[in-house]
């Protein structure tokens, strides 16, 4: 349903969809650069790197999950209908998600004490944020392919979310997080480890493209309606900025890592997620529960909806605050010896 006047009852879902959508986002861009750094970690070329790599997002990877939560609650909260749908549908890739955070967060915790067991948490540490960001990409995927409904009860199994195009999604979001830490390593250290990560993000760069080629090509084929979104003028028109923007991304990036660049590796590429996570709302806006139910179909009474935007109203900039002290206090290099003590 699309409402065609525009009243509070119609207006508060599009208010709390953008909320929605900004923590989404918001969580995919910090919490993914320290998940990157995690996916990072076999990789790398010595323990004292490891050392460093963790300190570099050590004062700050906590805080990022909130947005996480900020997302989950607007969703059971404000849209219970779509919650009641997805959650069953998403039950088993969820809970390995949270499996993975924990694990990490438990190994972020124990291996800046431990000794002879030190190896032991680099393993939880790589495996909890390979397995966290395997799934989450595995829930986008089945997100956008949408979800076997009728009305507006769950009508699928347990097992909905393998496909082939999920699964792909989880081994492309894994290759983005990676992009990501490593972008955030060339900004964060120096030395070999920094050139060690130049030449990462330069490989995993190629990857992400590679799959954002897949993804653009195979989800017009998902749903007709999406296709027609993209391929029909005057939208081709309007839509194809992004695209172009993502070519040019792209070569920027390349480019700030041949001239030496500190701070465009990490730019570009939070530009390029903000283009994906662009198109991918093109090709659902409004849906909520694809293919069928629209924010509006599932959105709670209007009277719960503004009790909670008025709490909403004070927590945001709450979040927005810390998370910018955080990120202010903790701006400079990560240097050998100098590594942040947890």
């Amino acid at each position: 349903m699309t409402p065609d006047v525009w009243t509070i009852p119609t207006v508060l879902p599009l208010i709390w969809a953008a909320i929605a959508a900004v923590g989404v986002f918001m969580y995919v861009l910090m919490d993914g650069f320290d998940l990157g750094v995690g996916i990072l970690f076999p990789w790398a070329r010595t323990e004292e790197d490891r050392d460093l790599m963790m300190s570099s997002v050590a004062p700050i990877w906590d805080g990022n999950e909130t947005w996480l939560v900020l997302g989950g609650v607007v969703l059971l909260a404000v849209f219970p209908v779509a919650f009641s749908i997805i959650l069953p549908a998403l039950y088993l890739p969820i809970t390995f998600m949270v499996m993975g955070l924990i694990f990490r967060g438990v190994a972020f915790e124990f291996r800046f004490k431990a000794h002879t067991s030190k190896w032991l948490w680099t393993v939880a540490f790589a495996g909890g944020s390979l397995l966290a960001t395997f799934f989450q990409g595995v829930v986008l995927g089945t997100f956008v392919q949408g979800f076997p409904v009728s009305g507006t009860q769950y009508t699928g199994g347990a097992f909905h979310w393998i496909s082939p195009f999920s699964l792909m999604t989880g081994i492309a979001l894994v290759l983005g997080y990676g992009l990501l830490g490593a972008a955030w390593l060339v900004l964060k250290t120096e030395g070999p480890l920094q050139a060690w990560a130049r030449d990462a993000t330069l490989r995993l760069l190629l990857g992400v493209l590679f799959f954002m080629a897949v993804v653009s090509l195979w989800v017009p084929f998902l749903d007709r309606s999406i296709a027609e979104r993209w391929f029909t003028w005057p939208n081709i028109a309007y839509f194809a900025p992004v695209p172009i923007l993502v070519a040019v991304f792209a070569w920027r990036l390349w480019l700030s890592l041949q001239r030496g660049s500190d701070y465009g590796p990490f730019l570009y590429t939070m530009a390029l997620f903000v283009l994906g996570y662009t198109g991918l709302a093109i090709s659902l806006w409004p849906k909520v529960v694809p293919p069928d139910l629209t924010i509006w179909d599932v959105a709670a009474p209007a009277s719960s909806q503004l009790f909670l935007l008025i709490g909403v109203a004070f927590l945001i900039p709450l979040i927005l605050v810390y998370t910018t002290y955080a990120y202010w206090v903790f701006r400079g290099k990560v240097k050998a010896g100098e590594g942040y003590d947890h």
